[in-house]
């Protein structure tokens, strides 16, 4: 059967101009089939399946109601959006999804003149439409500012401050809260509870029929404003929950089904005639239409690239059980294990994360020592301070967050832990270049800006032996400090023949050569090993290479003599060039005049798509072929000389 045959709802509509020409059958049958060709294109190419499974309808009933061409849709996230790009003319390229060249799995507005605001970070969409609809206010415009937002997300500084500042601009706004009782886990904390009370509370489920039926019975919105008014106290007080939005002054409607879209559709339809701040909420299930999905929405909100989702029904009895490939140690896994070592071992030892306990790996832990695993929900600016505290009254905190995550939290590396020099290890996940999920997730900068923290210690272990060796020396001495690492496989050993680590802090030899210095860190230490065994292929110089193993401070010591004793020095990172290592080994050979010629490979000063983390790494130079070239070039310019 043709994908024509499959989805001929979705076929016949293509884009959101046709929804409205469509009843309730059709309406079933097109959301079901954005659902197959959600799960289809994210199975196969990786991606955000949960979320935005469960946001097919609400994407159906926006389009339906508001003109994006006209008036701006403002989405939190973008895990929710799938939905909506197929329906803003991206169908026919929707098989692209964070393929190299393909669309984005996140709003960007390069992609298309639809999405008005780009957004990977959560918790952006309420302070991004307040300032478009102050904006429109300004300029004497009249269209509609929609901020649509998780309940995950909501819970964030950056929403509440938003939320906060809503009255005070005094402008028409409308949010919708698209609650799914989820971010990636669980949803936690006191925001929670109370949006889990409004969302079964019988007084507010009658207050939604009552504001329908009010509302239809006039045509004026103003008078849909004034009645609305002019009931609420009364209501209020004698029949809801506590409700922070109304005090906020932020009108509350809801909860509304957010799987029905003529209900929806309603709704959005009469919030066009009410002239002041406005939420709406709605109850959504996330990975709705994937039984898998919906049974375990945490292991299905993101997958990757290959996916299968077994169906025990197609295996033959007489099948015999494939073989069990037992995956590589990731460097999740293998930091958050360490983890538990030490804690294992030391009762101070606690992990906190900003609602990414399945991403980190921190499972395991949280089941052996639920006592001293900390989930703050999406609020890393809290979660630093928090460990902060933590570790000022005496406790050990390993605090583990996405290196793209870890600059939502700049202010409290420098003010709370690096300036007060309390020991905190900030476990950076997912640093360097990140792969399919694009340019808001690449964690190119925590070296960058980390580097220049007076007293924070920074290292990246090339192997699970050196991972071991830092953990376990930061817990004894008590520091503050960084520890980074990439997605992917976690070597247990690299270029050992035996030896223990290196001293804390110092540089390590890995191999002795002549004439030519590789310098290596974290991932890139692999590279530089490769491109030392191609040299001796190609009959060049045998290089020495060497492992930084911490990027700040410096083994200077180590490495001046490398300067003093080689002709070429070339040195890579998976991380930004622009204030990274390289500039700063560049700036000591020529600060003291080291007659050795310098190279650096890194990221160059520009925000990375998608494509596969092999991809990007390759386009950047740091790959073993990257390295020849640039040794190639550095040669050929000294022939040039020589011949000059």
């Amino acid at each position: 059967m043709s994908d024509t045959t499959k989805r001929a709802t979705l076929q016949h509509v293509k884009n959101y101009k046709s929804l409205a020409l469509l009843g309730g059958d059709e309406l079933n049958a097109l959301c079901s089939e954005i659902r197959d060709l959600i799960i289809e294109v994210t199975l196969r190419n990786g991606g955000h399946l949960g979320g935005s499974l469960g946001a097919v309808e609400l994407c159906v009933a926006l389009l339906r109601s508001f003109n994006p061409e006209r008036d701006k849709i403002v989405f939190d996230v973008g895990h929710q959006t799938y939905a909506y790009k197929i329906l803003t003319d991206r169908l026919d390229n929707f098989h692209t999804l964070r393929k190299r060249g393909g669309i984005s799995g996140f709003p960007r507005r390069a992609e298309s003149k639809y999405d008005a605001f780009d957004v990977g970070h959560s918790s952006t969409s309420i302070s991004a439409a307040l300032g478009f609809a102050k904006a429109r206010d300004l300029q004497g415009q009249g269209h509609e500012v929609v901020a649509v937002i998780g309940d995950g997300a909501l819970l964030n500084g950056l929403a509440l401050e938003a939320l906060n500042n809503i009255s005070a601009c005094d402008t028409k706004l409308t949010v919708v809260l698209n609650d799914n009782k989820m971010s990636i886990s669980p949803r936690v904390g006191g925001i929670a509870e109370h949006l889990a009370k409004l969302s079964v509370s019988a007084p507010y489920k009658w207050l939604k029929q009552f504001i329908k039926n009010q509302c239809r019975a006039m045509a004026n919105g103003r008078r849909v404003e004034n009645k609305l008014d002019r009931v609420k106290t009364k209501l209020k007080s004698l029949l809801l929950p506590t409700n922070m939005f109304e005090e906020m002054d932020i009108s509350y409607w809801g909860p509304f089904d957010g799987h029905n879209v003529h209900e929806m559709q309603e709704i959005f339809e009469l919030s066009k005639q009410y002239h002041k701040p406005l939420l709406i909420h709605v109850v959504t299930q996330k990975g709705r239409g994937c039984a898998e999905a919906e049974a375990m929405p945490s292991v299905f909100h993101g997958v990757g690239s290959g996916t299968v989702i077994k169906n025990k029904q197609d295996k033959k009895k007489n099948d015999s059980p494939a073989p069990v490939k037992i995956p590589p140690v990731d460097w999740s896994r293998a930091v958050a294990d360490k983890i538990s070592q030490l804690a294992e071992r030391d009762a101070r030892v606690v992990a906190c994360t900003a609602a990414m306990e399945e991403g980190t790996k921190l499972q395991n832990f949280k089941s052996r020592f639920p006592e001293r695993f900390f989930d703050v929900g999406i609020a890393e600016g809290h979660m630093l301070t928090y460990a902060a505290g933590l570790a000022a009254g005496g406790v050990r905190p390993v605090v583990c967050i996405y290196s793209t995550f870890l600059q939502r939290a700049m202010d409290q590396v420098v003010h709370d832990i690096g300036m007060q020099r309390l020991p905190v290890l900030i476990s950076v996940d997912r640093a360097g270049l990140n792969g399919e999920d694009g340019e808001t997730h690449q964690g190119l900068l925590d070296i960058a800006w980390c580097r220049s923290v007076p007293g924070l210690t920074i290292c990246a272990p090339r192997d699970r032996v050196d991972l071991d060796f830092m953990m376990s020396g930061w817990l004894e001495m008590g520091i503050p400090m960084m520890i980074r690492y990439p997605k992917g496989a976690a070597p247990e050993s690299i270029s050992r023949e035996m030896r223990t680590p290196a001293s804390w802090g110092r540089a390590e030899v890995l191999r002795r050569g002549r004439d030519i210095c590789l310098v290596g860190i974290g991932s890139t230490v692999s590279v530089m090993l490769d491109t030392s065994l191609e040299c001796e292929r190609r009959n060049m110089p045998s290089p020495t290479v060497v492992d930084m193993r911490f990027a700040s401070p410096i083994d200077w010591e180590t490495l001046d003599n490398l300067f003093a004793s080689h002709s070429i020095v070339i040195a890579a990172e998976d991380g930004y060039s622009a204030g990274g290592l390289g500039e700063a080994l560049a700036a000591r050979v020529s600060l003291f005049k080291y007659s050795c010629a310098i190279r650096t490979i890194g990221v160059d000063a520009m925000y990375i798509p998608h494509a596969t983390r092999a991809e990007q790494l390759d386009e950047h130079g740091l790959t073993s072929r990257g390295v020849l070239s640039a040794l190639e070039d550095i040669y050929d310019g000294y022939d040039s000389a020589a011949s000059g």
